[in-house]
């Protein structure tokens, strides 16, 4: 029996192992990711970790000593260069494994600026990985220029740490609104009143034409006409699903390694799950890119490893800390064709409810913990909420839950 290898210490690489031993799994499985560290979270690493608030180690979604007291044989800083599909084989190392199931969690990487406009410079980064957020993490002083490209949440989080510690920040964002992929107006409008308190320069319908310096960036030229000095660049302009080990080995893809609604790939003897994945959910195929959809789907994959044939349905839900704003996010807003506000006891606080028709489809809720809650469990239920009720700040939200 040659096993189950699972390519990517991710969350969903982590999650899958860990549940197959959970489930009884008794053949060999295989680890493989190429970073030095065990598995950990992403998340923190530009907030709390970048911050200085989070050791290493508290990162770590386990201790390394896990994975050799359950039998993961775990690889790291290691990278795989080849998947034989005929022989079913991976070639990592220098050398082959073999496997009965491979399970894909390559995740995604992050959108670089070009060359040809100094993305290559010296002092111009990306948030992704532990290596990245290290290598900045002596450039956040206070008093110096920092300029953020992209007003995704990544661009934010990085602009509000950079102003807890007292930079100077200037954000750029292309379209005409920060966020506008992703949220509604309201929330825009809320999250740039939000660091304009906190002395973030958000320029909106600005590019970037070209990053300046000989070898490192001192500058940068905008889309407007204007010029900066800066001191570095942080680039949060979106990621891509990691597809490229998967598309040589001629798995199909469409925007990320296309698996069906178990997680199997065009391979019967593949699997894919978290970013790097796209499935059919409702009529459409979605590739989502969180966290609790890495676990759950990895979690998915390897029940479905050990026969169980169940459908991945996905519950989405996100998050963002920005200063001292917690964002929490249930339900997915495509399509939504009206925004119903709810106020919350305290200055600040306000949730966002998304409807498409009748349905309800979303909630946005910063520091309304119990508007997240209630949303998402009618979300997740397929349930929807009466717009007239949830706009009354008066009015007992749970009380939806029982209609």
């Amino acid at each position: 029996m040659a096993g189950v290898v699972v390519i990517g210490a991710g969350q969903a690489g982590a999650s899958c192992v860990a549940k197959l031993r959970s489930l009884g799994y008794e053949g060999a499985i295989t680890l493989i990711g190429e970073e030095p560290v065990p598995p950990y979270q992403r998340p923190p690493l530009s907030k709390k970790y970048l911050l200085g608030e989070m050791e290493l180690e508290r990162l770590f979604l386990r201790p390394e000593s896990f994975y050799g007291e359950n039998g993961i044989d775990l690889h790291l800083n290691e990278t795989v260069t080849a998947i034989d599909r005929a022989d079913k084989v991976v070639i990592a190392g220098g050398r082959q494994i073999t496997y009965d199931d491979l399970v894909l969690t390559t995740g995604s990487v992050p959108r670089r600026l070009p060359g040809a406009i100094g993305g290559e410079l010296q002092g111009v980064y990306v948030v992704r990985d532990l290596k990245d957020v290290d290598s900045m993490a002596p450039e956040f002083e206070e008093g110096r220029h920092v300029l953020i490209v992209g007003g995704g949440y990544i661009g934010l989080e990085a602009a509000a740490v950079a102003a807890a510690k007292g930079l100077k920040v200037t954000l750029l964002e292309m379209a005409e609104r920060i966020l506008k992929r992703v949220a509604a107006k309201e929330t825009s409008d809320y999250f740039r009143a939000l660091h304009g308190q906190h002395g973030v320069d958000i320029r909106e319908g600005v590019g970037l034409e070209t990053l300046t310096g000989e070898g490192r960036v001192n500058g940068a030229r905008l889309s407007d006409g204007s010029a900066l000095d800066v001191d570095f660049v942080i680039v949060g302009v979106g990621i891509t699903p990691a597809t490229a080990l998967a598309e040589a080995a001629g798995l199909e893809i469409e925007n990320g390694i296309r698996v069906d609604e178990q997680g199997r790939s065009s391979d019967p003897h593949i699997w894919a799950a978290g970013d790097c994945a796209s499935f059919p959910w409702n009529g459409q195929r979605h590739r989502l890119e969180s966290v609790p959809n890495a676990i759950d789907m990895a979690e998915c994959v390897a029940e479905n490893i050990m026969g169980a044939g169940k459908t991945y349905v996905p519950q989405p839900w996100f998050w963002s800390d920005q200063y001292d704003v917690k964002l929490q996010i249930a339900g997915l807003n495509a399509g939504y064709d009206r925004i119903v506000t709810r106020q919350g006891e305290d200055e600040g606080h306000v949730s966002f409810w998304y409807y498409k028709g009748d349905q309800l489809l979303a909630v946005d809720a910063m520091n309304e913990p119990r508007a997240y809650m209630v949303g998402k469990r009618l979300i997740d239920a397929g349930k929807s909420a009466d717009p007239d009720v949830v706009a009354d700040p008066q009015s007992d939200l749970k009380a939806l839950l029982r209609a």
